[in-house]
């Protein structure tokens, strides 16, 4: 409103104005609208993400919970899976939630195939691998195809155990999750783990990391 009275010459022209309007003009995102929201390349993506957190949220407040979340629809996707270890953390006696950590499995089915929400954790969607590929059958990474730069993953789980009794298994690769293609410390959100029947470090020479949105 401010902008169109600004426009029409009834109020001054201010900076944060001037730049919203010069912003939108270039389909960019206004500063002002950055630091109460999220990043975005374009306009256009970023008011798609905003009618897409919108219906997860209302659904969630009128529907009840969700059977699988997207984790990229979070402004903090870290305190959600944070909220999710306590959770499972108060259902299971004499555990601390500093002694429970998360873990996570991969699934075969999409999420229009899950029609019930775990018995404990959470299901995730939308999950897009940068520098390989994913078998779905065997549940494991694989080469890229050519030309093809994100591979979509199917449903994670989530959950969270007890570090006590945890295993590390040598043929499991560590794989950081970003909110964004910029892989940064403001965008990481935390490390999942993925199978793979070659060494771990094959991956990590080829920068493979789970992407929140590819855009």
């Amino acid at each position: 409103t401010e902008l169109k009275l600004a426009i029409d010459g009834t109020i001054i022209m201010s900076e944060n104005l001037r730049d919203a309007l010069d912003k939108m003009y270039d389909a960019q995102i206004p500063v002002v609208w950055q630091k109460i929201s999220w990043k975005s390349s374009t306009i256009g993506f970023w008011f798609t993400e905003l009618l897409e957190r919108d219906a997860q949220f209302r659904s969630w407040c009128f529907e009840g919970r969700p059977n699988v979340f997207w984790m990229t629809g979070f402004f903090n996707p870290q305190g959600f899976l944070t909220a999710m270890r306590q959770e499972v953390t108060r259902a299971h006696k004499g555990w601390a939630l500093d002694s429970v950590i998360l873990h996570n499995d991969v699934l075969r089915q999409y999420k229009d195939d899950i029609t019930s929400p775990p018995q404990e954790g959470v299901y995730i969607h939308g999950l897009s691998l940068d520098g390989s590929g994913w078998d779905r059958r065997n549940a494991k990474l694989v080469e890229s195809a050519n030309k093809v730069l994100f591979t979509q993953v199917p449903i994670v789980w989530i959950y969270a155990i007890n570090s006590a009794s945890s295993a590390s298994d040598a043929k499991m690769y560590h794989c950081p999750v970003y909110k964004k293609p910029m892989r940064t410390d403001l965008n990481y959100i935390t490390t999942l783990v993925l199978k793979t029947t070659q060494s771990p470090d094959h991956w990590t020479m080829r920068g493979v990391a789970l992407l929140c949105d590819t855009k």
